[in-house]
């Protein structure tokens, strides 16, 4: 899954640079795949490595209730971000993309060096097909 995040961080990446250029439309396309596949990265934690992680550790109220509370804050700014560049207002996207950016970086890092080494403690005999599975959902997404 960090990997992903890297692929998510470069997606986003491609969409400032587009900004940046001054081309809309290309922020525009550029802006919706990264909105795309952030959203399959969070729903696939979200509908198999959360209720996984519950289901062996019985903690619902640690790090898995954080990660859904950051996921909504950020899918509303995802939104926002995608009705800014829509109307064409430039200066809303950078201020709502910084507060995204800033938001995403925090929230990988708890993802990163708390949550998945707690799965990958928590997790041993499960980690190969919960793997197996992730990357089938994000394929398909």
């Amino acid at each position: 899954m960090t990997d992903d995040h890297r692929h998510c961080d470069d997606l986003f990446a491609e969409s400032e640079l587009a900004v940046a250029a001054g081309n809309a439309q290309a922020a525009i396309a550029a802006f919706g795949h990264f909105r795309l596949a952030t959203l399959a990265h969070f729903d696939s934690e979200e509908k198999t490595l959360f209720p996984t992680f519950e289901a062996k550790t019985g903690m619902t109220m640690g790090p898995t209730q954080v990660m859904r509370m950051e996921h909504a804050q950020m899918r509303t700014l995802l939104d926002e971000a995608r009705d800014a560049l829509a109307a064409g207002n430039r200066d809303d996207f950078l201020g709502i993309a910084e507060t995204l950016l800033i938001m995403m970086q925090q929230h990988n890092m708890k993802e990163e060096n708390v949550l998945y080494p707690m799965c990958d403690q928590h997790l041993p005999g499960e980690t190969p097909e919960l793997l197996a599975r992730l990357e089938t959902e994000l394929a398909e997404a």
